[in-house]
């Protein structure tokens, strides 16, 4: 079932990447600026929107200036329509994640990998409720952990992961479970 999910969320966005792009700004630009927020009372999560400047939006991807990458707004297994993160995302193990790295640098481009733990966390949005990453950037992250791609020195069977629910890396999932993804790539 993944796999439909997954192959349909790859046709939206080569539907979308041959729109012409539209570049927006995330406010604050400047360091000094950095750390503007608003609460949304329409809102009924009454989610805490912060717009940290480290972030341009540009239709179904997120270029992050700090790390120099760019990102999938979805997760794997949703969809960008135009708008939003819509479906359901997916959870994979390390072996599924191989095989949906390999399926979209095929309809892609090259390029698309598992993040870095110190790129992960850089998602992280101390300030943000109730889900701890800039959900303007990334609509419908879930509060639950995301894959690295880094392997945890102290306990090499396990994987590093960030939890978008507290903003915290644990180092204590084995290949096996299924975890959420985002997938990234250089700019």
């Amino acid at each position: 079932m993944w796999q439909m999910q997954f192959f349909a969320f790859f046709q939206v966005i080569i539907w979308y990447r041959s729109l012409a792009a539209i570049l927006v700004i995330i406010a604050c630009t400047t360091p000094a600026m950095a750390q503007t927020q608003s609460l949304d009372t329409t809102n009924p999560a009454n989610e805490v929107i912060v717009k940290s400047g480290h972030f341009m939006v540009r239709e179904h991807l997120v270029i992050d200036l700090q790390h120099g990458v760019e990102w999938m707004r979805c997760s794997v297994g949703q969809i960008w329509n135009g708008t939003d993160c819509e479906g359901v995302a997916v959870q994979l193990t390390q072996e599924d994640v191989a095989r949906a790295i390999v399926i979209a640098n095929a309809q892609l481009g090259p390029g698309w990998r598992l993040p870095s733990r110190a790129e992960l966390e850089g998602l992280v949005c101390k300030a943000c409720a109730p889900v701890k990453i800039e959900l303007d950037s990334f609509p419908n992250t879930l509060g639950e952990p995301y894959w690295t791609g880094e392997v945890n020195g102290f306990a090499p069977r396990h994987i590093w992961t960030v939890n978008f629910m507290t903003g915290h890396t644990y180092g204590r999932f084995f290949p096996t479970q299924e975890v959420l993804v985002r997938l990234v790539r250089d700019r």
